[in-house]
């Protein structure tokens, strides 16, 4: 639904800081009702006594209770951020506000009991087709139920929420901007910016980093935040790699990571060609995390949250990459993650696990050659086959659970994109499919997906 252009898609944008287990479900909804939140406190409804309904719709409805999208709202409208938010704190909102259902905010007391206030409805809204497959609706009543405030708002996958106008019909409100502003190097195709790179002679971080500097962002702020980001993936893995026990939801799934790892560590690792489980064994540990509703990094969604950490610490520690490298990658794999979400979708409610993943795969892909020293067409190459080969996945997690097939799903991914990445390297780039075909044939193949294979829990794998 979105009209934003790839080059105005930061890479803060599709690298976000986060809580598990769903960008879609749980990071979007929490965003959401904290903009909710906000929006109380602007139009500065007389103090008084107040009523708050939340209601869900769609996939957010289906599959919302195994994401904890109804505790992440309860966080939001307390006025935590998914970013800075302690994870401990998220998840004790709904139960803090169960025992006292009264949000008490700027001279208002809203009544809001979450088992009673949060609706989980069905595949329209008011009669009508939704307007996105994770869409939500917040009403502030009076006591008499009498709507002083109602807004619309859609999770449109990797945490990214927008506004919309039920009666125009349109979104108002991104969490993105920049239109208008002359980039240097303007793209909105794979295409566009291999031909961005080759006439600049620039480095494909570079042509990046120069748009965002006309946009507002220094490079030194945005290396700085892509830090963060860096240490936060690595804390991911190493909680994921040190923590036993059994993930949370009702599927009794057993952790898996810290024993595997131990076992790559012994004298006889279970291993394939080179003896290395560490890319599948690494984003595992990530998405046990990410299930477990700890601290994760969108990347770009957080049921594809341990493919790029993955692969960035096994490349890492077999070329010993510096932190700047580390930081070009992940520059360069924001641009193929935005060009996915300009062209097809990042969201598995819309277009399956081939759009969260298959991104991954593609990012982690093109990121991998660009840490290598690969050309921009080989960055390419990677990125189309990691899309190519991930074409139809259904999303289909069991119970609404972000664990299965989700967490064995990153750990073949990891092993896909690096050999994405080392095909493309042993060629000299020249495909015969593009980036901008594949990416519309993902597209396409969504809209053609049944929708009980996109997020819905009602089809596939989910069956058992």
């Amino acid at each position: 639904m979105t009209t934003i252009r790839a080059d105005l898609i930061s890479p803060l944008d599709m690298f976000k800081i986060g809580i598990g287990p769903s960008s879609s479900h749980t990071v979007g909804p929490m965003l959401a009702a904290l903009m909710f939140a906000r929006s109380i406190a602007r139009e500065k409804v007389a103090a008084g006594a107040y009523h708050l309904v939340i209601e869900l719709y769609g996939s957010l409805s289906a599959t919302g209770k195994g994401h904890g999208t109804d505790g992440a709202v309860c966080a939001g409208m307390i006025g935590l951020h998914p970013k800075d938010a302690d994870a401990d704190a998220v998840w004790q909102a709904k139960p803090d506000l169960e025992k006292n259902p009264i949000i008490a905010s700027g001279g208002l007391n809203i009544s809001f009991q979450p088992r009673d206030d949060i609706h989980f409805l069905g595949w329209t809204i008011d009669g009508k087709p939704l307007p996105h497959p994770n869409t939500m609706r917040f009403l502030l009543l009076s006591q008499e139920g009498k709507t002083l405030l109602e807004e619309i708002w859609l999770s449109v996958g990797g945490g990214f929420v927008e506004a919309f106008n039920w009666t125009e019909g349109r979104i108002y409100s991104k969490q993105h901007g920049g239109e208008g502003v002359d980039l240097p190097y303007p793209y909105n195709t794979a295409a566009e910016f291999v031909g961005q790179c080759q006439a600049s002679n620039l480095p494909p971080w570079q042509v990046v980093i120069a748009n965002q500097e006309r946009r507002g962002l220094s490079e030194s702020n945005l290396r700085s935040a892509l830090d963060e980001i860096l240490d936060t993936m690595d804390d991911c893995i190493e909680r994921g790699l040190s923590t036993e026990g059994i993930l949370p939801g009702g599927l009794n799934v057993r952790r898996r990571a810290k024993h595997l790892y131990e076992k790559l560590k012994g004298e006889s690792p279970p291993a394939w060609a080179g003896n290395d489980l560490r890319p599948s064994v690494y984003a595992m540990a990530v998405n046990e995390e990410n299930a477990a509703g700890g601290k994760v990094v969108t990347a770009p969604t957080n049921g594809s949250s341990g493919l790029i950490p993955a692969v960035w610490r096994t490349l890492k520690e077999a070329h010993d990459l510096d932190r700047t490298t580390l930081q070009n990658g992940l520059i360069v794999a924001s641009v193929i993650g935005a060009l996915v979400k300009v062209h097809a979708s990042i969201s598995g409610a819309e277009v399956g696990c081939q759009g969260e993943v298959g991104t991954s795969c593609a990012m982690a892909a093109g990121g991998a050659v660009a840490m290598l020293g690969g050309s921009v067409n080989q960055i390419e190459q990677a990125a189309e086959i990691g899309i190519e080969h991930h074409l139809g996945m259904t999303c289909d997690p069991m119970m609404g659970l972000v664990q299965v097939p989700c967490i064995e799903r990153n750990a073949m991914g990891a092993v896909k994109a690096l050999n994405a990445a080392a095909l493309s390297l042993a060629s000299d780039g020249s495909h015969l499919v593009s980036l901008d075909k594949a990416l519309a044939v993902m597209k396409q193949t969504g809209l053609d997906m049944n929708e009980k294979y996109k997020e819905t829990s009602t089809g596939g794998l989910a069956l058992g």
